[in-house]
């Protein structure tokens, strides 16, 4: 039993149950070794002892395994485990073609045109594996979230070989071919009859038979007429109407000889749908209509009795595809045909009757022949008819090889029914193949077998290859600017294949195409892989600002721009460190990580800055407070007043620390001495009388400048 966690092959964790079918139950699983999400098909425990469903469950992935296809599912793995039998496959993000048609009512012209050359894509490429799916439906084709169109369910699929298919598995009935609702043959025409059906429902909104009972539809599969597509909507090309009817013929050898050919009509109708080019095929039509006997009716019922009938049984649909939120999943739901065992021993009975009545039939006719055959001998014998004498006349062996011999016509360039009509006169029959070709048209014979004018023998098949048309095709021209939808649109008309990617784009708005490889308007393959840019908007670039300290301005440019920096405001200042023209500072340190664009400031080094100087003014003959004055205009202080024995007036200043005309600092201070008076002489003995240290003057810090005693000064004053 399959629950919820378990791993399967040590490698899948099932996470939950997202789809039921007749035969099987389909998990969402967890793929660690690649760690992707993917789909496990897990056969039902109830046909896990019946060795023909788990035979038949393996053949299907065996089948689907060999097909590698853009247009169909893929399977990854196939595993038994613990009585499981399950089949690993790609998930895929969409919904089904069903639930499309459900929403929008009706498809557009185009649109389905593009949706039905996909499925027929798949389904080619499944024949040419020689394997016919049996089950092509709206239901089993998923429309992908980027518009890629993908076939699933391959439930009911068989190689298709030279012997009858008698398993009476049936798919769902209102798409199923007639062939398939009596029971016979059923090869690769039975899938173009179903996805006829599937295009008539696309382009009308409805299916051609409805019924109160599965078996009511199958038998008006069999022998009910189809309502025209274009009586519902006259809007619809005549060409692809009868694209649809010559998909549904009643009989498979009035349908498309291969999915290939069908491709080939499809994309005419794209460029030319008003033409009318669609030829429908001829067979002889003089027997008498057939209706079904009471017997065949009732073994079509009994078979849909038996389950192969009823339609697959599914979960919960999804919702509407437009509706949902981006960043919601979607899954694809699926599903198997209801197939359940059949009798054994009622199957070899019905076969064994057949048997019967076959021996008895060729043994009737064997009989019929030999009477003839001696009936013609004997009248030839009596009136000479027959020549046994062993002689032959050279004429009449002449005419006799004539007559069993045709010229070989040339059919390079015709159409295949221009082809098989100029064979049939010649009792030629024709096998056919397909090929790509720039020189022929598509749908025309580009090469046969014979010659022009050999001697080909009559009843001879003659093969002939038919062009599947050019391979060229054109990158859309008006990409530029798409969105992602618009863009994936454009290219599956072209017949071209997208894959997304991301660039920064400073014109292009985001999530808009900026840039496809190849370029718009290049000459490509059908099929060819396109890369398309899809716009992130513009880029925030960074950069390391560099160090333009000490450059010249001229050198700090060329820096900045080419780090993609711009240089700001150019200024000038005096610097004791850098010299005249040097950059001495900029606005963002170097090394610092910037967006690509930011402005630099620069400052510039005048050099270092000159001194001023101020010149010593006079100051003497003043008195202490003139002497002030004059020192302060020049721009310098005052220092400490001191005294000396002058015989000039006493307070006058005598004496200054630096001479009239000195250059000082401003803001200099300078010591000045003034006079107190003449020397007194002494009456007693002589003694030397002391100069007086200078007074600090008011307002003056006085240990500053002290006086000196007289006859100390210095030469010159300090400087």
């Amino acid at each position: 039993m399959v629950r919820i966690g378990m791993f399967l092959g040590e490698r899948y964790e099932i996470l939950e149950k997202i789809g039921s079918g007749g035969m099987s139950d389909v998990y969402r699983a967890k793929d660690h070794k690649l760690n992707r999400d993917v789909a496990v098909k897990v056969l039902k425990q109830e046909f896990n002892s019946d060795k023909t469903f788990v035979g038949k469950f393996r053949t299907e992935a065996h089948a689907a395994a060999c097909l590698s296809h853009p247009n169909i599912v893929h399977v990854f793995d196939v595993g038994d485990e613990d009585e499981l039998h399950y089949i690993v496959m790609e998930i895929v993000e969409g919904i089904t073609l069903k639930t499309y048609i459900a929403k929008k009512g009706k498809l557009e012209i185009r649109e389905t045109i593009g949706i039905a050359m996909q499925v027929a894509q798949g389904i080619e490429a499944a024949h040419e594996q020689h394997i016919v799916h049996r089950d092509i439906k709206p239901q089993n084709i998923i429309i992908s979230r980027d518009g890629k169109v993908k076939v699933t369910d391959f439930g009911i699929a068989k190689a298709a070989t030279t012997e009858t298919i008698t398993s009476n598995t049936m798919g769902s009935v209102h798409y199923i071919s007639p062939e398939q609702a009596r029971g016979g043959y059923c090869d690769e025409r039975s899938d173009i009859y179903s996805l006829g059906i599937t295009m008539y429902e696309m382009l009308t909104g409805r299916v051609p038979f409805e019924g109160d009972s599965a078996v009511s539809v199958a038998l008006l599969h069999i022998q009910g007429e189809m309502v025209p597509p274009r009586e519902y909507d006259p809007m619809i090309p005549v060409s692809l109407e009868k694209i649809v009817l010559k998909c549904t013929q009643k009989k498979p050898e009035l349908r498309y000889r291969s999915v290939t050919e069908l491709i080939g009509d499809l994309k005419r109708a794209l460029m030319t749908p008003n033409e009318d080019f669609v030829r429908m095929n001829v067979i002889n039509s003089d027997g008498p209509t057939r209706v079904m006997s009471q017997d065949e009716v009732n073994q079509i019922r009994d078979e849909a009795g038996r389950g192969g009938m009823d339609d697959t049984e599914m979960l919960e649909p999804l919702d509407d595809y437009d509706d949902m939120e981006e960043e919601e999943r979607y899954q694809l739901d699926y599903d198997d045909d209801e197939m359940l065992p059949l009798d054994d021993e009622e199957d070899e009975e019905y076969e064994e009757g057949k048997k019967s009545d076959k021996v008895y039939t060729i043994v009737g006719i064997v009989v019929a022949v030999v009477i003839v055959l001696l009936a013609l001998f004997v009248l030839g014998k009596t009136f000479g008819l027959f020549d046994f004498s062993g002689k032959k006349n050279n004429k009449e062996t002449t005419a006799e090889s004539d007559a069993t011999e045709v010229p070989m016509p040339n059919l390079l360039g015709k159409t295949v029914a221009e082809a098989e009509e100029e064979l049939a006169k010649l009792d030629l029959e024709m096998k056919l193949s397909y090929s790509e070709s720039n020189d022929y048209e598509e749908g025309q014979i580009m090469e046969q077998e014979f010659a022009e004018g050999s001697s080909v023998k009559r009843h001879t098949v003659v093969k002939l290859t038919v062009s599947k048309g050019t391979t060229e095709t054109q990158v859309p021209t008006d990409l530029i600017g798409m969105t992602k939808e618009q863009a994936t649109k454009a290219l599956h008309e072209a017949f071209l294949e997208p894959e997304f990617d991301e660039i920064f784009s400073d014109d292009v708005e985001e999530g808009k195409v900026a840039k496809v490889t190849p370029g718009v308007g290049s000459k490509c393959t059908i099929g060819d892989k396109v890369t398309v840019y899809l716009s992130k908007g513009p880029e925030t670039k960074t950069t390391e600002v560099p160090d333009v300290l000490g450059k010249t301005e001229s050198q700090a440019r060329s820096a900045l721009e080419g780090a993609n920096l711009q240089v700001g405001s150019v200024t000038e200042d005096y610097s004791e460190e850098y010299d005249v023209g040097q950059v001495m500072n900029q606005s963002v340190r170097g090394g610092s990580t910037v967006e690509e664009g930011t402005k630099v400031n620069l400052v510039i080094s005048m050099g270092k800055k000159e001194e001023e100087k101020v010149t010593m003014p006079g100051i003497l003959g003043l008195d202490a407070a003139g002497a002030q004055a004059q020192l302060e205009a020049a721009g310098l202080k005052l220092g400490a007043i001191g005294k000396k024995d002058s015989n000039e007036e006493i307070g006058q200043v005598i004496d200054a620390e630096y001479t009239e005309g000195t250059e000082l600092k401003p803001g200099t201070t300078v010591n000045i001495w003034v006079s107190r008076g003449p020397k007194e002489e002494p009456t007693t003995a002589p003694t030397t009388a002391p100069t007086e240290a200078p007074t600090q003057p008011s307002g003056t810090d006085p240990t500053e400048n002290s006086g000196t005693p007289e006859g100390n000064l210095p030469d010159q004053p300090a400087q």
